[in-house]
């Protein structure tokens, strides 16, 4: 860690609690002395998932996204509930928005979403040996799955059709490492 670089932690207070998430702001003291303000999401960690399928096509899902204000194109995801492990909410929220269980699931990495304001981590990982069983959405959860080549959702993600930043990350990873 560079010292010259941290801050310290002066105080913090608690500005919103919500259903899913809070915010809080930190007064901080700059590595030059003087005091700053930062506000902080203080988010669950998440889980994400790409499963492909024998022919390369992607299971992906269509949801409308209320702070985007339109339909999505994402790869499965969702928030880890309590005690459970992000490999074990990755193969929930596969079978959950697209019915398919997969034999395989491989982790690939955990970036943060947005460290400049939140706390949230998201698992990404990548599910092979597809059988399809019975989609299971959450109820206040509506959702269409489409299967998607690979090279199609890359052609997506380069166009900005595709915005979604775990989909495009967790994507592009993968067709490194299925050298599609």
């Amino acid at each position: 860690m560079n010292d010259k670089l941290t801050e310290k932690t002066l105080s913090t207070e608690n500005i919103l609690d919500g259903l899913i998430f809070k915010v809080i702001r930190k007064h901080v003291e700059l590595p030059d002395g003087k005091k700053s303000i930062r506000e902080i999401v203080v988010n669950p960690d998440a889980s994400a998932i790409v499963p492909i399928d024998q022919d390369n096509n992607i299971i992906m899902v269509k949801q409308y996204r209320s702070s985007a204000e339109k339909v999505m194109l994402e790869i499965p995801a969702g928030k880890m509930e309590v005690k459970e492990t992000a490999a074990e909410c990755a193969q929930r929220e596969l079978e959950e928005e697209t019915g398919y269980k997969a034999d395989k699931i491989q982790f690939l990495f955990s970036p943060m979403v947005s460290p400049g304001f939140s706390t949230e981590r998201i698992h990404i990982f990548l599910a092979t040996g597809l059988t399809f069983g019975q989609l299971n959405p959450d109820d206040d959860e509506f959702v269409e799955t489409v299967s998607i080549h690979i090279s199609e959702v890359i052609r997506l993600i380069m166009s900005g059709e595709i915005c979604d930043g775990k989909t495009i990350s967790a994507v592009l990873a993968a067709a490194r490492i299925m050298k599609v």
